[in-house]
């Protein structure tokens, strides 16, 4: 018998990643807080859009993106020409691995940072260094501490997922202006919408010749199943990214969607005010039910138990209540959960159930 095929060396070392759970099973109905989508979905004005899309399924969509840039450009103030558009802002992640590293090469991340970090280091032979964060706060220093000549990525997300923290601007601008000049800054501001007018991240994009942000439409905008974010940054980066990505590599509902979606501000204002008034009250409610949470700029909390049993106890409770949150062992955190913030009656439900859970638990 032959011998089978073997993949290229360290994809073994790949533990695929584990999106959070949808379903319990013997329940028709769940509230899903583990995935920090929309509560809302999409606004009035992407609708109207998806609803206009069926007559241009049978062509493909724009390769080049050129509606959705200058839409982004209007509303943000970006330069379209350094925009370049994926399938989610994971695709533009994935890729600038893929453009910058070769095999043998280093990329830093943060220890409680996006899973898929590793993944992408891995994927192209690239060797994932992880940066320690003292406390569950992005520490510089210590990002620095582990930068080489071999050091081409550093992943920095930004507000972090899961600890839903945010680094200084003087931070940023430090540890953007301490990396060597072949080293490329790439800051995943997924959440970036729910943490205020901090937007240091893109100033540095337009001004330093390594920083590269990217921006998804799957969290604030309700666009999640559609798949689609951007990058921007120096134009020689953007292109480099541009090379390599597939030629129709966002769906034309999706870039029809989005290009509505980045002017509905009317929408991103009302998912922003409840995003933050129910978010500061979850927490209050967590934190009276004698549960640690750190301030979030997110739209999700993260909970820290007293210890990694009580996490999955609390878990096992919740889910027999119907509800999902996100357990976070994965990410060295096996103590807490990580609960987004739903509409107001998930806020409320999940709430008065782990407060039920710590009284029943702990006496």
């Amino acid at each position: 018998m032959e011998a089978a095929v073997q993949p290229r060396a360290g994809l073994a070392s790949i533990k695929p990643y584990e999106a959070g759970e949808a379903k319990i099973d013997g329940l028709d109905s769940v509230i899903k807080l583990s995935s920090n989508e929309s509560p809302f979905g999409p606004g009035p004005a992407a609708r109207d859009s998806l609803r206009n899309a069926w007559d241009g399924l049978g062509r493909y969509p724009s390769s080049d993106h050129a509606a959705l840039r200058q839409a982004i450009q209007k509303i943000h103030g970006f330069d379209a020409h350094r925009i370049v558009c994926g399938a989610g802002s994971d695709e533009i992640l994935g890729l600038l691995a893929q453009a910058f590293c070769e095999p043998g090469a280093e990329v830093v991340y943060t220890r409680h940072g996006f899973l898929m970090y590793p993944i992408f280091a891995r994927a192209v032979g690239a060797v994932p260094i992880q940066a320690e964060e003292p406390e569950r706060k992005i520490d510089v220093g210590a990002i620095l501490d582990v930068c080489t000549a071999r050091t081409r990525l550093v992943y920095l997300a930004n507000p972090s997922n899961p600890t839903g923290n945010m680094l200084a601007d003087d931070d940023l601008v430090k540890l953007a202006d301490s990396l060597d000049s072949n080293m490329i800054l790439v800051v995943d501001g997924a959440y970036a919408e729910f943490a205020g007018d901090h937007d240091m991240a893109a100033r540095l994009a337009e001004t330093r010749h390594n920083v590269v942000v990217t921006r998804t439409f799957s969290k604030i905008h309700g666009l999640a199943a559609l798949r689609i974010g951007y990058g921007y940054g120096p134009p020689d980066i953007i292109d480099a990214v541009a090379r390599i990505r597939a030629p129709f590599n966002v769906s034309g509902p999706a870039q029809m969607a989005a290009t509505a979606a980045v002017g509905d501000l009317e929408h991103v204002l009302f998912c922003q005010q409840h995003n933050e008034r129910w978010r500061h009250w979850l927490r209050l409610k967590l934190c009276d039910a004698g549960l640690a949470v750190d301030e979030s700029l997110t739209n999700f909390v993260l909970a820290r138990f007293a210890g990694d049993t009580e996490a999955d106890e609390c878990d096992r409770w919740l889910r027999s209540c119907g509800i999902i949150v996100r357990k976070m062992a994965g990410y060295q955190l096996g103590d807490c959960l990580r609960i987004s913030i739903g509409s107001e009656s998930a806020c409320r439900a999940v709430a008065a159930s782990i407060t039920d859970f710590i009284a029943h638990y702990r006496t």
